[in-house]
């Protein structure tokens, strides 16, 4: 039986392969990086430190916090997040940026992103996109809580995997084919656009927590869907109202110049692709060892041992 530090690989879940699968690329990266980016020995450092998570998480006793454990790759995704600014050398990497722009200019005639607030610029668009904007940050994990505080675990499982698996996907182009973005590229947008609490806001979590070349795909619109389709499965009100902050964000971003409407339309894409696999993995029959029919959110548990 093959074994991860003492932990057999078919008690791993599908969302901590995934996790793992995005060590094993990025730690590559980073090794390859050291001499242009002298920080990226941290990631490796972390990426230890995540994979002594993962062991501890899987072998903890069924009813010590299992339902809060399934949360916790929510939390490691921050380091995630946050390791992309290091691999690229904080702005040091070489961006694909006129590639991208010659894409919009294929698709839409011109840099709507630029273009579009110019032509019509809205105070109260402005306002209203921008808090669409912000609301991710609580949207993308109001259905794992959701689905926590429900007790529904088979949901938990399929939306966290979900949501992680469309991260990791948009992550692994990051790393390959950095896009700053307009956010970076272009001058910032007029008062008009700007002169409103909620572009402040967004502004202000950006200017503090923002990762460079981290634009194609939106990972913004595609993690907002990611999560709206995984919830809707289960619960079609929760989908419905996580719905229409996802479509204003998908507008949003666009418009209030943080992506290239091409950076938007890949996250869509993404979403799709990573849904449609999700649950195709769950409806793919499977049986465990013992010959018992189980789904990849419903793992084998260990046999129970009897006797001295």
């Amino acid at each position: 039986m093959v074994s991860l530090g003492g932990l057999a690989l078919t008690r791993l879940r599908p969302v901590d392969l995934v996790m793992l699968a995005w060590m094993a690329v990025a730690s590559a990266v980073a090794i390859a990086r050291m001499d242009s980016a002298p920080r990226a020995g941290w990631v490796l450092a972390a990426h230890g430190l995540v994979l002594l998570l993962i062991v501890l998480v899987r072998r903890a006793p069924p009813r010590a916090g299992a339902r809060i454990a399934d949360l916790y790759p929510l939390v490691v995704l921050l380091a995630f997040y946050g390791s992309l600014d290091l691999l690229a050398a904080s702005g040091g990497v070489t961006t694909h940026d006129p590639v991208v722009r010659g894409w919009e200019e294929r698709l839409f005639g011109s840099q709507l992103s630029r273009t579009w607030w110019q032509s019509a610029p809205s105070r109260f668009w402005s306002t209203v996109l921008h808090a669409s904007y912000f609301s991710y940050y609580l949207a993308v994990p109001a259905g794992p809580i959701w689905f926590l505080w429900r007790g529904d675990r088979r949901a938990l499982e399929r939306t966290v995997l979900a949501i992680i698996a469309t991260f990791i996907a948009c992550y692994l182009v990051f790393l390959f084919l950095p896009v700053a973005g307009p956010y970076y590229e272009f001058a910032r947008p007029g008062p008009a656009m700007l002169d409103n609490w909620a572009a402040r806001l967004v502004y202000g979590v950006l200017e503090n927590g923002s990762s460079y070349g981290a634009a194609f795909p939106s990972s913004h619109v595609a993690a907002m869907l990611a999560a709206t389709g995984a919830a809707a499965i289960a619960s079609p009100r929760l989908g419905v109202a996580l719905g229409v902050p996802s479509v204003l964000l998908t507008i949003g971003v666009v418009y209030c110049q943080m992506h290239y409407a091409v950076d938007a339309l890949a996250g869509v894409l993404v979403a799709g692709m990573v849904l449609g696999l999700v649950v195709l993995a769950e409806r793919v029959p499977n049986r465990d060892s013992r010959g018992a029919r189980r789904t990849p959110f419903h793992p084998p548990r260990s046999p129970r041992v009897v006797g001295p």
